[in-house]
């Protein structure tokens, strides 16, 4: 299995599953132009994290990005919302993008966010879920960006934000909707360090690497005993998803997003580049 690329059960590959090793593991976002989570990706989600149960062999699993300059973006506006909606629960009994986040936290195995780009919505929402998270202090921009258009997160941000950076600087970040750099995601805590772009990827390679060669019982209960200090319950994520869900049709929202679609808001340019200023400008 040593190097192999796992093929998913689609024709329409969003996540690229390889395993340099048997015990360490890559997970690629690659869904061009700006890799934007659909119904289709929230699927493949659940047949990574379903590999990554199964296997006994693993014990990190990195993520990253193949497109330049995002790493995992907002959700898919164009697809239908009933097509997720529709979507059967996970095994925790989640809706399937906060059961998968749910699990990887819990999983015996340990998870990174390699991260270069745009990490917007659900990009925050996998970094918060990852064991560890360590960013290009040039390149990296993290948000929450839902409040500013009158919507609510969906993938857990409020249960986790205030217990790994504080209430007053969650609250900052939730309510400012705004983009987030490199260096001050480390400052906050939202990551674990911020690297020049250059040292990214040998560093967590490094660190991939070392952890791979340890035992995984070891490693696994270290884990299960760092996360009994505490995690958010099924029911705080459920309670997130289900207003993230009631908030998009409410007409504020639908009134606000059509306005960041005029201004070309969802393809490749400088709505996506600067999203955090130009949510600062809508209603004015």
């Amino acid at each position: 299995m040593d190097g192999s690329t796992a093929p998913l059960q689609t024709t329409d590959v969003q996540l690229r599953l390889t395993r340099p090793t048997a015990a360490c593991w890559r997970v690629t976002v690659d869904n061009p132009p700006i890799n934007v989570m659909g119904p289709e990706m929230v699927r493949q989600f659940q047949q990574i994290i379903a590999e990554i149960e199964a296997d006994e062999d693993v014990k990190v699993v990195v993520f990253d990005s193949a497109i330049d300059g995002y790493f995992l973006n907002h959700s898919d506006f164009t697809a239908k919302l009933e097509d997720l909606t529709s979507l059967p629960p996970g095994p925790t009994g989640l809706p399937p993008w906060p059961d998968f986040l749910a699990r990887l936290t819990r999983s015996p195995v340990v998870s990174i966010a390699l991260i270069r780009g745009r990490a917007t919505g659900n990009g925050s929402e996998i970094t918060l879920a990852c064991d560890m998270a360590f960013a290009s202090r040039e390149k990296t921009i993290i948000s929450q960006w839902e409040v500013g258009v009158g919507m609510v997160a969906g993938g857990g941000p409020m249960a986790r934000l205030p217990r790994q950076m504080g209430r007053q600087r969650a609250l900052e970040v939730l309510l400012s909707s705004d983009d987030i750099r490199g260096e001050q995601a480390e400052a906050y805590g939202y990551v674990n360090r911020a690297f020049p772009d250059a040292e990214l990827d040998a560093f967590v390679d490094g660190l991939a690497d070392r952890i791979s060669k340890f035992d995984k019982w070891a490693i696994a209960n270290t884990k299960r005993l760092v996360n009994a200090a505490g995690l958010p319950s099924d029911p705080e994520m459920a309670a997130g998803w289900n207003t993230c869900i009631e908030s998009i049709g409410r007409p504020a929202t639908q009134t606000r997003m059509k306005a960041l679609f005029d201004e070309g808001f969802h393809k490749p340019g400088d709505v996506e580049n600067r999203l955090g200023a130009y949510l600062g400008q809508l209603g004015r």
